[in-house]
């Protein structure tokens, strides 16, 4: 008879989700995931295999859990412009606010650190650019359709500045104590949208 597990794997992948997201992949060792998980290391490969694995379903898990309601914001009826630019100013007042601002986003900080040499982290990190870029070019597209922005901007273009843009944000914020250069930076930003 197959033994039952004694612990909750969701509560245990969430908490590998904040130790990875607070130090990163290679800072974190397995022994500090057993101690935070409170779970065997046995148990851990076995429900999650190795280190590696784990830090893709805890990426996995980050991502499926980010801004649900961003798609409902980008493409709620009306003008579209004033979504995306609460957007980019919500973003830049996230990198500037003190407790995110000193983990960043989990996406962002696993492009840098392991996006250049692992490819499994590239693609999913890919794949979430790719989401954030899509909703931002729809909502420009309607943006230009209705009126809002000038017949003459490139909406896959706005989309992909910022989508740079939102990415930076988070980086410097979370290595700025100014929260005046992120805020800045998004206000300049969002002129090319006049």
């Amino acid at each position: 008879m197959a033994r039952t597990k004694e612990f909750d794997p969701d509560a245990a992948l969430r908490a590998a989700l904040e130790l990875f997201w607070a130090r990163g992949y290679e800072a974190t060792t397995m022994a500090d995931l057993v101690e935070r998980l409170g779970v065997g290391r046995a148990s851990i490969y076995a429900t999650f295999g190795n280190k590696h694995e784990l830090y893709l379903k805890a990426l996995d898990r980050y991502a499926e859990s980010q801004d649900p309601g961003l798609v409902e914001e980008l493409s709620a009826p009306g003008p579209a412009l004033p979504a995306v630019r609460a957007l980019v100013r919500r973003f830049a007042a996230e990198a500037a606010t003190e407790g995110e601002r000193l983990n960043g986003c989990f996406v962002t900080n696993s492009a840098a650190e392991l996006g250049p040499h692992d490819a499994a982290v590239a693609r999913r990190v890919e794949l979430n650019w790719e989401q954030l870029e899509t909703l931002l070019h729809a909502a420009l597209v309607r943006a230009r359709a209705g009126g809002e922005l000038p017949v003459g901007r490139d909406p896959r273009a706005l989309a992909r500045m910022l989508l740079v843009l939102l990415q930076g944000v988070r980086v410097v914020g979370k290595a700025s104590s100014d929260p005046a250069r992120v805020r800045d930076a998004a206000e300049q930003a969002l002129t090319l949208l006049d």
